[in-house]
């Protein structure tokens, strides 16, 4: 995923996901980031540093916490996760469909489904950050 991402947009899954949870959440926090990735928040920063360098991310001042900033994406930003997401959903559908596009296929994602239904239900696995 990465060799592709990078080849076709010149970014890593890590960037892309930081883009996705960006435009899913416009205005969060770095510490927002780190507690999604399960991810410190130092490595977090200079992650957004970095998109921050690229004009794909710009932070502006959180006005009930002058400590923190908020994130948001800018156009570049927002045109480059949405092209980048079809690279991805094209890539994972290639990586997928020899184990889910059998007759068994839609069984197996029912059942992962609802095994992270569960899982989340319960706060099994989910980000501590």
């Amino acid at each position: 995923m990465n060799d592709r991402l990078r080849e076709r947009h010149g970014i890593v899954t890590s960037q892309f996901e930081f883009l996705r949870f960006l435009r899913d959440h416009p205005g969060s926090r770095v510490a927002d980031l780190a507690a999604e990735f399960a991810i410190g928040i130092g490595a977090t920063s200079k992650g957004i540093d970095r998109l921050e360098k690229q004009a794909r991310v710009v932070r502006r001042t959180n006005p009930s916490d002058r400590r923190s900033s908020l994130l948001d994406l800018t156009d570049d930003g927002l045109q480059l996760v949405e092209a980048a997401e079809a690279t991805f959903t094209e890539t994972l559908a290639e990586l997928t469909a020899g184990a889910l596009g059998g007759p068994s296929g839609p069984a197996a994602v029912q059942v992962l489904s609802e095994l992270r239904s569960v899982l989340e239900r319960h706060q099994i696995g989910l980000p501590t950050g």
